[in-house]
């Protein structure tokens, strides 16, 4: 418990993202609740990952369950990239939380936690995916991390949210909220 206070007074940085779906609370959770799916912006080979890409290891518990463990393992603009997770908080339809465990090996941001909260409306569900993240450890990682970390957040924030938005998408004159 004192590692994951230390670790949790690292966090010194906050993103969140807010947005209406026309999805069921459950569906949409559903969908959220699998790793790989809900990051998948992160398993392609896009700009903002240099050219590589991640892939997912899952427990037996395949990152849905209090305790499970996701390892992401991967590259960027060259470089080997690694990051283990346990998720800390899973209530189905409503919510889930992950944290990164161990020494995240990543280039602009350290430590992290993650997670979305879903509140059904009558017409779908709002949805908030938010990042509490530090910087990491080293000289270079600091440095390149005051620079682009806020950005690199955003991009995975809207990342997930937008994936879930276009997947359900409020149809013509709903409401919605940003």
């Amino acid at each position: 418990m004192a590692a994951d206070t230390a670790v949790m007074s690292q966090l010194t940085h906050h993103l969140e993202e807010v947005r209406e779906t026309a999805a069921a609370s459950d569906a949409l959770f559903v969908r959220l609740d699998d790793p790989a799916s809900l990051a998948s912006h992160m398993t392609g080979s896009f700009w903002m990952m240099g050219g590589g890409g991640i892939e997912y290891l899952l427990d037996e518990q395949c990152g849905k369950a209090i305790g499970s463990r996701i390892t992401m393992i991967g590259s960027a603009f060259g470089l080997n990239l690694r990051v283990d997770e346990v998720v800390v908080e899973h209530e189905p339809p409503r919510r889930k939380r992950w944290r990164t465990v161990g020494a995240p090996q990543l280039l602009i941001i350290g430590g992290y936690e993650m997670g979305f909260e879903i509140e059904p409306l009558p017409s779908g569900s709002r949805l908030r995916v938010w990042i509490d993240y530090g910087l990491p450890g080293s000289f270079p990682g600091r440095l390149l991390g005051a620079l682009f970390a806020g950005f690199y957040a955003r991009w995975c924030v809207d990342r997930m949210v937008g994936d879930a938005a276009r997947t359900f998408p409020l149809k013509a004159g709903e409401k919605g909220s940003a």
